[in-house]
């Protein structure tokens, strides 16, 4: 049977090529979206067509209380739909960008970002931990902001970099039972992310381009793979580790 990922905020931009490559890899999966379902379910599709399992379920990752209810709906799903009861990878992938200045960053704007980003993949994380098996692993998304400073991103790096600070009590408090626990670090990806700037904003692509080893920015497809190593045998070693794949930015 084909072990079982779940990716939040899969309908889209990196979640979606990170749930496309579990696929590949030969994972069955639960994407998680807000809004999206046509997109949603347009995902579970091209998983179907890759030869394994999909469902794709509601959830608002900035709403904690709701993650009862998400879990109760996972374990009916798990039950109709892949006959199991167990998961054995969390993506906690879902996430919205804010750009503010320091000074100008609202207390609104700055506790959205910390339900969605920090909050969010910490409790909902907790409560998959009885459905997730022995020997599986949890895959945190923090940024290469985590690392490097651009204007405009404090608030938000300042969440990522919390995360990977939870990675490593995750890979420790969850050693026990054998799950490792891991944080990838993207660097600026053309996506519809934060409005689309580095996808659409010629100016900013090529400055970025210009700080970055590799000489272009960072694709969604470049970033899939990465998870898709992480939830596999061969990565089986690699615990508590921030893995940074930004085609070399900043050095």
């Amino acid at each position: 049977m084909s072990k079982i990922a779940l990716v939040t905020g899969g309908s889209r931009g990196l979640g979606k090529n990170m749930a496309l490559a579990l696929a590949k890899a030969g994972k069955d999966v639960v994407l998680t979206y807000r809004t999206q379902k046509a997109e949603a379910e347009a995902v579970v599709k091209d998983i179907e067509n890759l030869g394994q399992r999909a469902a794709a379920l509601p959830l608002d990752v900035s709403v904690p209380a709701s993650f009862d209810e998400f879990i109760r709906q996972m374990k009916a799903t798990l039950s109709d739909f892949f006959g199991a009861d167990m998961i054995d990878f969390i993506i906690n992938n879902a996430g919205v960008g804010v750009h503010a200045g320091y000074a100008d960053t609202t207390e609104e704007q700055f506790d959205a970002l910390m339900n969605i980003h920090l909050k969010a993949p910490f409790f909902l994380t907790q409560k998959v931990l009885p459905i997730l098996n022995d020997g599986g692993g949890i895959v945190n998304v923090s940024t290469g902001l985590a690392r490097f400073t651009l204007p405009g991103y404090d608030a938000y790096a300042m969440m990522k970099g919390g995360i990977e600070t939870l990675t490593r009590y995750q890979a420790k408090t969850l050693g026990s039972r054998g799950i490792r626990a891991n944080v990838i670090a993207p660097g600026a990806i053309a996506t519809d992310f934060g409005g689309g700037a580095v996808r659409d904003n010629a100016e900013i692509n090529g400055f970025i381009a210009s700080q970055t080893a590799l000489g272009r920015v960072g694709q969604a497809d470049d970033i899939g793979g990465v998870v898709a190593f992480l939830c596999s045998e061969e990565a089986r070693w690699v615990n508590a580790q921030r893995l940074e794949a930004s085609g070399g930015m900043f050095l």
